[in-house]
């Protein structure tokens, strides 16, 4: 009996060791990991590192739209459906279509990531379509942490997309890094959203291939009607664009 729990306490070790370093790493090489990317600077002394890479059977310009339009009520995150009825109910389901009203992004915008009352948002720090995009945010806690200074974080998220030999394929790289206080905080994102990572960046990434490899050689269908309730998809309710007070 005791043979058996060490075996089972060993193979739950393995396995939850095994979701960390692929939480850290999926799909990448190690020249990927260990290379400098744009947004890197933003987070001076991170505390938390992680690089993901896909590559995706259309050129960056079929791929550009589809990552251009991310966020909450934009265009989504392609994480599958599932998951966001599990863990993000108030999620709308991930566009399958690229949306015209989302393709003008800017340095400076904001890119909605939960309703207008968390006041959780990206700000997008670097654009340059076809080539490579920069988030970062300061709001991804409770709100009422942020109101206290129970905790902080600074975190960005960097895409990066490459074309291939030949240019019929792209190289995302992914890759986001954080610093976070009090220690509780830091020591959770280790635990438990660096390993939780293997499924929702691996996620993201299948689902951007999925959308934007699959219509390589005919035009990508536009435009989504706005639910019933729903904000103006150009201008999200309660949330500004750069240069608005």
């Amino acid at each position: 009996m005791i043979t058996r729990r060490r075996a089972g306490a060993a193979g739950l070790a393995v396995g939850y060791l095994a979701l960390q370093w692929l939480g850290r790493t999926y799909g990448t090489s190690r020249e990927e990991r260990r290379a400098a990317m744009p947004g890197d600077d933003l987070v001076s002394r991170p505390q938390t590192r992680v690089t993901h890479a896909i590559t995706i059977p259309a050129p960056p310009d079929r791929v550009w739209p589809w990552l251009a339009q991310v966020g909450w009520h934009r265009g989504g995150w392609y994480t599958a459906r599932w998951v966001d009825v599990l863990l993000f109910p108030d999620n709308l389901p991930s566009a399958d279509r690229v949306l015209d009203d989302f393709q003008q992004l800017e340095v400076g915008d904001l890119v909605p990531d939960g309703r207008p009352d968390t006041e959780c948002f990206f700000v997008v720090r670097e654009c340059e379509p076809g080539q490579r995009l920069v988030l970062q945010s300061t709001t991804h806690l409770p709100l009422s942490w942020r109101l206290r200074d129970r905790a902080r974080i600074n975190w960005t998220w960097s895409f990066v997309l490459t074309p291939e030999p030949g240019g019929s394929a792209t190289r995302l790289v992914f890759r986001w890094r954080a610093r976070t206080r009090p220690w509780w905080l830091t020591l959770g994102a280790h635990l438990l959203i660096v390993p939780a990572d293997f499924v929702m960046s691996r996620d993201m990434l299948i689902g951007l291939r999925e959308r934007a490899g699959e219509r390589v050689d005919g035009p990508a269908a536009t435009g989504r009607p706005a639910l019933e309730g729903e904000a103006s998809p150009a201008r999200p309710s309660g949330y500004r664009r750069k240069g608005q007070r």
